[in-house]
């Protein structure tokens, strides 16, 4: 059972998201307690494919307090680590105009390694963003009364 960390609720209110990708983030130091203490931001950040190597850039992991010496740059380019196949099968779909990746989300799997869930995604339009919270609250007000349909029986 993996523990989530963080989540990314602007990449999913701001991008459409077509493809997921697990991958494994290369850490220094104290960033791993940091992480553990769930000091992380992933807002604004995103991540690209540069001579053969997926790299994340602007997530912010805080230093950890304890670590002294040994903290690094809180919002340093962070290489994620993903199989040579993957990373030219993103590449491919990356050639695409308008696709970006972006992280999802930060999470410890079972074995206790720190992973990001990135998304193969697709900046949405304003009229789209409008046109999900009019689905969204449609939908909220269905189940509103359904709900109350359910007491009166």
């Amino acid at each position: 059972m993996s523990k989530v960390i963080n989540t990314n609720r602007k990449a999913y209110r701001d991008y459409q998201v077509f493809e997921t990708a697990e991958s494994g983030i290369e850490l220094k130091g104290g960033e791993v307690k940091s992480l553990r203490d769930g000091r992380i931001n992933l807002e604004d950040s995103f991540a690209r494919i540069e001579s053969g190597e997926v790299i994340l850039y602007n997530a912010q992991i805080s230093p950890y307090l304890q670590a002294s010496y040994l903290n690094v740059e809180p919002k340093r380019p962070r290489r994620l680590l993903l199989h040579k196949s993957q990373i030219t099968r993103l590449a491919g779909m990356l050639a695409q105009k308008g696709l970006t990746l972006i992280p999802l989300k930060v999470y410890f799997n079972d074995r206790g390694f720190a992973k990001i869930e990135l998304g193969l995604c697709k900046g949405k339009k304003l009229y789209d963003k409008r046109e999900t919270i009019k689905r969204r609250e449609t939908e909220l007000e269905i189940r509103r009364t359904l709900k109350s349909r359910k007491k009166y029986r």
